[in-house]
């Protein structure tokens, strides 16, 4: 840091379990990634290539070395997963994983209706090869699923070997765990935390606001996904509360 400020909440440090910023790219260039890295990499800890993004991104391998030469590991979003299992080419999708030497993947049927212990079991398959990161809930803002149902598929799929659960919301933050005005769910998120440990779920949190309230709900170390690139370091000042919506947060009984 570039100078001494007292009484901030402590941070964890990089390879980090919890506090953990999934930064989205969702058609960033070469050089858009080399600049965002110079300034952010001690910030983010993964990214994700945005839903099938991968599929058209120009200079796709090199894209994905910019990101693992600065220590920061890439995977492609669970839209992506879904485009292939809909058209029968899983085997097809592990080749690709493996052709771009992705060591994280995720797996979601956010778009797609897919049993719940198909889905499992594709993450017992694909986690013998790569870390997996699994999705739940609906890319469909009609479709609301109550709360013991996201607690009973979670569980079920950490048990299936999924490494963190990722809180569904898109890239706006308008559906899964928010309303679509963007409000969180709170009911959801508290019931969801009385049975699945913190540490185990990624909230994704494209919005300031939603961001504000899990950083005062769970601390600085809460697991955040979807950022936008532009947004990490200001997600930074949030946890740290050194941004006005959490300003007061961490101060206590420091202040004047």
């Amino acid at each position: 840091m570039n100078y001494v400020l007292k009484n901030l909440p402590v941070r964890t440090e990089k390879p980090r379990v919890t506090g953990f910023t999934m930064v989205m790219d969702k058609g960033l260039s070469l050089r858009e990634v080399d600049n965002f890295l110079s300034a952010n990499s001690d910030y983010v800890d993964i990214v994700k290539l945005g839903w099938a993004t991968s599929y058209l991104t120009k200079n796709l391998a090199e894209k994905i070395q910019l990101y693992q030469d600065a220590g920061v590991p890439v995977y492609f979003g669970g839209t992506l997963f879904e485009a292939f299992v809909i058209r029968d080419q899983f085997d097809d999708y592990r080749k690709v994983l493996e052709k771009y030497d992705l060591r994280f993947a995720e797996i979601s049927d956010g778009s797609i209706s897919l049993p719940h212990e198909k889905k499992c079991e594709f993450i017992r398959i694909l986690s013998q090869d790569v870390t997996v990161l699994s999705e739940v809930g609906s890319k469909d803002a009609a479709k609301i699923i109550p709360p013991y149902k996201w607690i009973e598929q979670m569980q079920k799929e950490l048990d299936a070997g999924s490494w963190k659960v990722i809180g569904e919301a898109r890239e706006g933050g308008t559906v899964g765990l928010f309303r679509d005005s963007g409000e969180v769910r709170q009911g959801l998120v508290e019931e969801i935390l009385t049975k699945i440990p913190e540490e185990k779920i990624i909230w994704e949190a494209p919005q300031k606001e939603q961001q504000v309230w899990f950083v005062k709900l769970l601390g600085a170390n809460v697991n955040l996904g979807n950022i936008a690139p532009n947004e990490l370091i200001p997600l930074e000042t949030i946890r740290l509360g050194l941004r006005g919506d959490t300003f007061d947060h961490f101060l206590g009984d420091h202040r004047l």
